[in-house]
């Protein structure tokens, strides 16, 4: 699907996530996006081996055209944050094997300081650009601009950053034990997330850098 400006923009929320026995993974909540409001799950294998849980096949074609993976799954993807009863908020994810919940804390020191930019610099492809030799530094893997698949480039603009603090993992009915580093990182694209588990404000931005092929949608 590509746009008349070749240009797609998703804005929501990302959390990236790893687990003792080795699982990790990023959730994707996105409340607009060209596909409207839906979330996806990209999971890494102790193995290394690289699923896309998607809820639908338009969905998953796009990312799949953006990212790379071994395997892709047609399930239904439920990720929400929300109150807790204990107070604060929780992460709850049910997505095909996959279920989590993981409590969420407050904003950690890069996020402090990304809250000081103002929201239509921080999403500014120009400035992800700018700031990306920065963000390497700052967070190993982690990079705001660069070239995704063939023909396209991405940027990610974040806004708030947040700890995850704790969490429950289940694959395919197993526990996964506790919450851990993301270590090694992730290898869907161009760019990890922190080390360190978060859930990320962010904003995405996909341009072509081609025009679009025969097999490509306008919208």
């Amino acid at each position: 699907m590509v746009t008349v400006s070749g240009r797609w923009i998703f804005q929501g929320h990302i959390a990236g996530f790893g687990s003792q026995c080795g699982l990790r993974a990023v959730v994707g909540i996105w409340d607009e996006s060209p596909y409207g409001a839906f979330a996806d799950v990209m999971v890494e294998l102790p193995s290394g081996r690289r699923l896309l849980l998607a809820p639908q096949r338009e969905i998953a074609n796009f990312i799949e055209t953006t990212y790379t993976f071994e395997e892709v799954l047609l399930v239904p993807v439920h990720a929400k944050v929300g109150p807790s009863t204990g107070g604060g908020e929780v992460l709850s994810v049910e997505a095909g094997p996959l279920r989590l919940s993981a409590s969420i804390g407050g904003r950690t020191r890069l996020g402090l300081l990304l809250a000081l930019v103002p929201r239509a610099i921080a999403v500014h492809p120009r400035w992800l650009s700018l700031i990306n030799p920065l963000a390497r530094l700052l967070s190993p893997g982690v990079r705001t601009a660069g070239t995704a698949a063939p023909g396209r480039r991405e940027y990610y603009g974040v806004t708030g950053l947040r700890r995850v603090e704790s969490a429950s993992i289940l694959w395919d009915g197993c526990c996964c034990g506790p919450l851990a580093e993301i270590v090694p990182a992730v290898r869907f694209g161009f760019s990890s997330v922190p080390a360190t588990p978060t859930l990320a404000t962010v904003q995405t931005t996909i341009r072509a850098t081609r025009q679009p092929s025969s097999g490509d949608t306008l919208s």
